[in-house]
């Protein structure tokens, strides 16, 4: 079925938790940190950690000079305070993606930080401990990153996160003829070291090799593989992350999962306002908000379940979160951005996004029922995006 059961993944993965004693004790963590010196705090405390007492022992979270008991509130603030530090670009760990400023990702001066290698690592440890716990994190990680923590393959859509006109050059030769038009062969010009440049072939005698309207789907896919390669070794601290991550809980429950779905279990999900989201969206290209496409798309999603809202509402922001303000404060590259909807294709056409936008392109349909069919199939088929 188009529609994956969330819900029952999620029930299963928490109830195999359960079972494997993840986070049940008899064991205990006693974490007793001090507000004003958090992350240092806590990192020091978390890092001497043996890996089997990370998985078994119960938690118990505690401020410093306050009393109180922890009945899981001081435990969900914790993992609320330290990952808004922890994940700050600020701190120079990490940056923002490069199509927004609320998603971050592995930054590449993360190599001028001290003991880089031991914060990521004490990164994958934190993300892994909120997950068995039950614990949110204040943070949104960009699609590759929720991939690499569960060791799946990047496509070409993720490269947009990291050089944004990597990807647009990539996108312009896949969308258009390029016959007699660009001068390509399968090598490419390598920075090997400053200001020293080298050929690399992106197959055996590919700079003898012309890319074609035949062979440039190949083409864009060595090229992702060769941009993909690049930043790994550039940024070999997803490794220290996984390794975190691997050392509190197991790869093999995690991967019942994609990579949107995983940022649903780690980022929590919310019960959307309709009346707010209708509220705050902008029409284009015709469309306003009594135009019968415009009043069933409305109509669907007052039937959607919550699930599927966040799945739509995740496909056109690229995150399944709003902010704590709602729809007005949604944001794109250089500040506010309203959720868009823009006329756009024919009734043939899937409905597309434009993330950095916040924009979804829908064509008119003409009925209900053809409006929810194309909604939920472009929704669904977010989870396994690739090039056509």
């Amino acid at each position: 079925p188009l529609l994956r059961n969330f819900d029952s993944k999620l029930r299963s993965f928490y109830r195999k938790l359960e079972q494997k004693g993840y986070g049940q004790g008899p064991g205990k963590i006693k974490l007793t940190v001090n507000r004003d010196n958090l992350l240092e705090d806590a990192f020091r405390k978390v890092m001497l950690l043996p890996r089997k007492q990370l998985q078994r022992s119960k938690l118990y979270v505690s401020f410093a000079g306050e009393e109180g008991l922890d009945y899981s509130g001081p435990s969900r603030e914790f993992f609320f305070l330290i990952s808004r530090e922890l994940f700050n670009p600020y701190y120079g760990l990490f940056e923002y993606s490069a199509v927004d400023t609320y998603t971050v990702q592995i930054s590449p001066l993360s190599t001028y930080v001290d003991s880089p290698h031991e914060w990521f690592r004490f990164a994958g440890r934190i993300i892994g401990l909120a997950l068995i716990h039950h614990c949110l994190l204040d943070a949104f990680f960009t699609r590759p990153l929720y991939k690499m923590l569960l060791r799946s393959k990047c496509d070409l859509s993720d490269l947009r996160y990291e050089d944004e006109q990597f990807y647009q050059s990539l996108i312009w030769i896949k969308d258009n003829d390029i016959t007699d038009i660009l001068d390509l062969t399968f090598s490419i010009d390598e920075e090997i070291r400053v200001a020293q440049i080298e050929e690399r072939e992106l197959k055996p005698n590919g700079k003898n090799i012309a890319v074609t309207e035949k062979n440039k789907k190949e083409y864009i896919e060595k090229m992702v593989k060769w941009r993909r390669t690049i930043y790994i070794c550039h940024i070999c601290y997803h490794q220290s992350s996984f390794r975190g991550f691997n050392e509190v809980i197991d790869l093999r429950l995690v991967s019942v999962f994609d990579a949107n779905e995983l940022e649903l279990v780690i980022c929590g999900t919310a019960d959307i306002d309709l009346n707010d989201w209708r509220q705050h969206t902008e029409y284009r290209g015709g469309y306003y908000d009594l135009h019968p496409a415009i009043v069933n798309f409305w109509d669907a999603l007052g039937q959607f379940d919550n699930e599927r809202r966040l799945r739509l509402l995740q496909f056109v922001t690229g995150t399944s979160s709003i902010p704590y303000e709602g729809f007005a404060a949604l944001r794109g590259p250089n500040g506010p951005k309203r959720f868009c909807i823009e006329k756009w294709g024919t009734s043939d056409s899937l409905p597309r996004t434009h993330t950095c936008f916040n924009r979804l392109d829908l064509p008119a349909y003409e009925t209900f029922n053809q409006l929810w069919e194309k909604l939920v199939i472009a929704i669904e088929e977010t989870s396994t995006f690739g090039m056509e």
